[in-house]
Order: structure tokens, then sequence, then C-alpha cells
């Protein structure tokens, strides 16, 4: 929402408001306000607790826009009924609920409803608009109705598996990584298969309520002139790697959804291999609707490879994570922690493994990819850590 970089707002963990940090930033949604557009936030944006902060404004930014909208459901009400591996704790711990009722007693299925009915207004005021709708799940509790749960039976989950000594491959830091929730290390298989049965679940469940947003905006025929936006804040680990959940530096945790649709686009349903950041949302959909965002921001415009799937705005995309950078390439990632790398370092090349499970930075015959990499993450945490004057 900012274009910058934690290095750059010093924000490096949950539950800070941004303007603790950086007072007087101009968002996102603020650059739409500024050029009039009406700027409305439906459920979780900027950092909630989750399930705690659900129907309040959790660490949103009030600046950021005219209107905010906080949806409320059953899955709150129902929180008493959530299995967790550690009981009466959900957020950050795998948890999970097949839920009776309807999509449309769900939060995210209240805060559709919301948006559904607000692009009905918008279309009929001709009012431009930004809306930024935060769907709840999949992050945990996983709760969906039961439905989603029968559409992936337990027996047909497959539990990623982990060669044994596999975590002495790795850099303390990154072993740390994957370890620090004990009580999600070693899950028994049928844990772990209902772990993943209720990520599924919740994720379908989201799946089918974006559907209805993109649905009105068909039926409203906003679609013609709307840029859409679709993206997560982090990726997530089913047990790969023997993790689960998030904050990691590998793919699973660096890599987010990221799907845009744009009315004038050459290329719709088309995929690009080309490397992108969270950082270049901003500028990017400044771009596609003809603003101009503030000097301030990092990140850089992917607005071209709408109109050519073969276009690179940015050669890697960098991670960070405590004490950790990494880089992705078309064909590697490369990890260094602690400062300069003192901590140990990972290399992966995706081209022959995928799952990034052999690390290949101590080994001979890698040492130039590992020279040459390292001086481009440290050149890239460079500039990630630079402001740039207004």
């Amino acid at each position: 929402m900012t274009g910058l970089y934690p290095d750059q707002t010093l924000v490096h963990r949950n539950g800070i408001y941004i303007r603790e940090h950086v007072p007087n930033v101009q968002t996102m949604s603020q650059m739409f306000r500024r050029n009039g557009y009406f700027a409305t936030r439906i459920g979780k944006i900027y950092h909630y607790g989750v399930p705690r902060h659900i129907g309040t404004g959790g660490h949103d930014d009030p600046y950021s826009w005219n209107q905010t909208i906080n949806p409320l459901g059953r899955d709150v009400d129902d929180e008493h009924l959530i299995f967790s591996l550690t009981p009466r704790s959900f957020g950050g711990t795998l948890s999970w609920l097949a839920a009776d009722g309807t999509d449309a007693e769900q939060t995210d299925g209240i805060a559709v409803a919301h948006a559904v009915r607000l692009l009905q207004q918008y279309a009929n005021d001709k009012r431009p608009f930004f809306l930024g709708v935060g769907l709840y799940r999949p992050h945990t509790p996983y709760v969906a109705p039961k439905k989603y749960f029968d559409m992936y039976p337990l027996s047909s989950i497959v539990v990623p598996d982990v060669p044994n000594g596999y975590l002495h491959s790795l850099p303390e830091p990154a072993r740390a990584s994957l370890t620090r929730k004990t009580n999600q290390v070693n899950l028994p298989d049928d844990l772990a298969r209902q772990a993943m049965q209720a990520y599924y679940a919740s994720i379908t469940f989201a799946d089918a309520q974006l559907g209805l947003i993109l649905d009105a905006l068909d039926e409203t025929g906003l679609s013609e002139n709307t840029v859409v936006l679709f993206t997560s804040d982090h990726g997530y680990h089913m047990g790969e790697h023997g993790h689960w959940q998030k904050t990691t530096l590998f793919e699973k945790a660096a890599r987010v959804p990221l799907i845009i649709a744009a009315p004038d686009s050459r290329f719709a349903g088309q995929s690009t291999a080309a490397p992108a950041e969270m950082v270049d949302f901003y500028p990017t959909l400044a771009e596609l609707c003809g603003l101009k965002p503030p000097a301030t921001v990092s990140g850089v415009s992917l607005a071209p490879v709408l109109n050519d799937t073969a276009a690179a705005p940015r050669s890697s995309a960098l991670t960070q994570y405590t004490s950790g950078y990494s880089i992705r390439t078309p064909c590697y990632r490369f990890t260094e922690w602690g400062k300069d790398g003192a901590d140990g370092a990972e290399l992966y090349d995706h081209e022959t493994d995928a799952v990034e499970m052999k690390n290949l930075a101590d080994q001979a015959e890698h040492q130039e990819t590992v020279v040459r990499l390292s001086k481009l993450l440290q050149q890239r945490i460079s500039e990630a850590s630079t402001h740039r004057l207004a």
C-alpha cells in the first residue's frame, strides 16, 4: 500500500500502524483519492489479528479511505467450535472448522455482499472508485462451510515427504525458520491431512466469493473499464520442507498469487515469467489509470507486461524475513542470512530443483553463480533500504 520496502518503512513485524513509522506517507488509495476516486476498504487490507480483529478496523490506516466496512460473520460466533493444535490459539496456529450454514453467513460472504452492492452503486453513479476487498480466508483458522471440505477427501490428500537429515543441509537461521513452532513439526499423518483438507477448503470458499465480485463487475458493465488486481500477502507451506504456514524464505512462503486484468490488455488470460514484487502494485495501478505516483515509491510498473508477456520490468524479486534476504531470478533462488551472508547462504536451481530441496551454495561447481548472485542481492538490499526523495 506504500510502494516501500520494510527497510524503508522500518516495519519489520505485524501489529503496527503505518503512520507510526512513516507519518507523511501517501498510500496507494490516497493517491487515487487525491485524483477524484472514492476509496473504500472492506475487510482485511492492512494488518489484522485473525480472528480477534474481525469486525474491527484492525491496524487499518484511516487516511487511506473515504469509507470503511468491517464485516463480521458467524465464523467469529463459532470460534468456540474451532479445533486448534493449541487450544484457543488460532491466528498463528494450525486450526480449522467445517462450518454449518451458508457462504453468505461467513465474514467473507458478508464482505462480498457489501462489495457487490457498492459496485452496483458505483455503476449507477458513474463514480470513479478504488475498492479494496480483503478476504480473511484462507488465513488460519481455516473456516469454511462443510461442502468445501467434502470436495477434498482425506484419503486423496498426499502429505509432502521430507528426507531424513534434510535440515542439516541448511544454514542455522533457515533451520530455525522451519522449526520455530515446535507443535507444528513432524505432524502426525492424520492431523497433517486434516490441516491440508481445511486449507484447500478455505481456499475454494474464498475463490467462490471472488467469483461473485467478478460476476458483479460483468453484470454492471464495470469490467469494461475497471482494473482488477488479485493477490495475497504471502505464500504458504503445507508440509513442504517439513514446515506449515508462512515465515520462511523458500518459494512456498515468498511467492504470492498475482493476477492483473486490465480492459485494454492485449494478452488476456496469459501468464508470464517476469519477476514481480508487491511494491510494484502501486506504480502499476497508477500507470494503468493514467496517474503519477509519488517519487518516493520504490516499485516499478508492471504495466508493460500486460501488452508483452516477454517484457521484464525487473530482473529479480526480493524478499526478506528476520535476518535473511532472498532474491528470485528466472533460474535461481539465492538467500543470505546475517550481515553480508555471515550466517550462511542457500542456492537453488529452479530448472532442476523447483521444490528447493538441494542447497547448492557450498558446492564448488556453483561458486561463480554464488558470487554473482551475492553481488546482485547486496545491491538489491542497498536499494531497498535507501529513501528516495520526493
